[in-house]
């Protein structure tokens, strides 16, 4: 797929999702700068590593500094120059949310708002920004459509993202810049962050640790792998909201705004997924199962019909396939 606008602002671009968005941009011959402030949250080596490689491809520059920081984010903005602007820079984490709830107003909610305010002063063709399937909240009906009511978080994190897409929709309505925001399903693969649960459940495993099973094991998730999603992000670049909707579009009726699901629509059993773990670490794992987290949902499923519509597409890898190449890349990066 062609990219039509080269020049592409990619925040948070040494994190997980950022990283390889980046590298699948670069690959076909965009013109990217990252912004990141490599945030201690967790193992900055990793992020350092992620950017190493970054580096080495054609048409890449970095800005360290932080999406909070509004008059060096300006200059950075100024001086590139973008055509797009995809923002993924974020407090991330369910959990961590309940224990330094500050952190998440900060990068999340301020941050945004910089960049939303950018997005005003100097425009830009489409703002795209990821959000998450935690939006749903309380929500039961299977599978979530972007037109369900996303006003029932159970957990600041989620409460947080909720609010960037509010405020990115009366900055679409009042200033007439097209965005897109993405709802991300439980994401895993290579380069993965090390407080998500394929990477503890991993480390565990090898170290003959037991790992934390929540809700007894009775929990369903969306699994996305991590490559079909940043596939996904850059064929959203092309879908610009209008005014011509498609069939089950969730487009604002007063501004170039919409949220996109990115989910295969394939939910998977968890203690599935932890037996696909286990036979491609060829080890079973010592489970210590445990009643459900405080702010965590049972189940999620992506209604993936709008993606389909609007890019031709919709992952596909599955945890038979996506787990396996998870567990190469962890065995080569820390036995390496």
């Amino acid at each position: 797929m062609t990219v039509s606008a080269p020049r592409i602002l990619v925040t948070g671009s040494a994190g997980f999702i950022g990283f390889h968005t980046c590298s699948r941009l670069l690959d076909q011959g965009s013109t990217v700068l990252g912004i990141d402030n490599f945030s201690s949250y967790y193992d900055v080596t990793l992020k350092e590593k992620r950017t190493a490689l970054l580096a080495e491809k054609s048409g890449f520059s970095l800005a360290r500094i932080s999406i909070e920081d509004q008059a060096a984010l300006e200059k950075a903005w100024i001086d590139f120059k973008p055509d797009v602007v995809i923002h993924l820079a974020a407090q991330a984490g369910v959990r961590y949310s309940i224990e330094a709830p500050r952190s998440y107003v900060g990068a999340n909610i301020v941050g945004t708002f910089n960049l939303l305010e950018l997005a005003r002063h100097h425009p830009v063709r489409h703002f795209l920004a990821a959000s998450t399937s935690s939006v749903y909240g309380a929500n039961t009906h299977m599978p979530f459509e972007e037109t369900q009511r996303t006003q029932t978080p159970l957990s600041l994190y989620a409460a947080t993202k909720g609010a960037t897409e509010l405020i990115g929709h009366s900055y679409s309505h009042l200033y007439g810049t097209p965005m897109t925001f993405f709802r991300f399903f439980t994401v895993y693969g290579p380069w993965g962050r090390p407080d998500m649960a394929l990477f503890k459940f991993t480390r565990a495993i090898l170290a003959g640790e037991a790992i934390d099973v929540y809700n007894n094991g009775a929990m369903v998730r969306d699994f996305t792998y991590v490559e079909d999603l940043a596939d996904a992000i850059v064929r959203l670049i092309q879908a610009v909201p209008g005014r011509v909707a498609v069939e089950g579009d969730s487009l604002s009726p007063v501004a170039p705004f919409r949220s996109v699901n990115i989910g295969a629509g394939t939910p998977t059993q968890l203690m599935d997924y932890i037996g696909e773990l286990e036979r491609a670490l060829d080890k079973t794992a010592i489970k210590n199962f445990m009643p459900m987290q405080q702010g965590d949902v049972p189940a999620t499923e992506a209604s993936s019909a709008l993606l389909k519509h609007l890019t031709g597409a919709v992952p596909e890898t599955p945890p038979s396939v996506g787990v396996p190449a998870f567990v190469k890349w962890y065995l080569d990066h820390y036995r390496s």
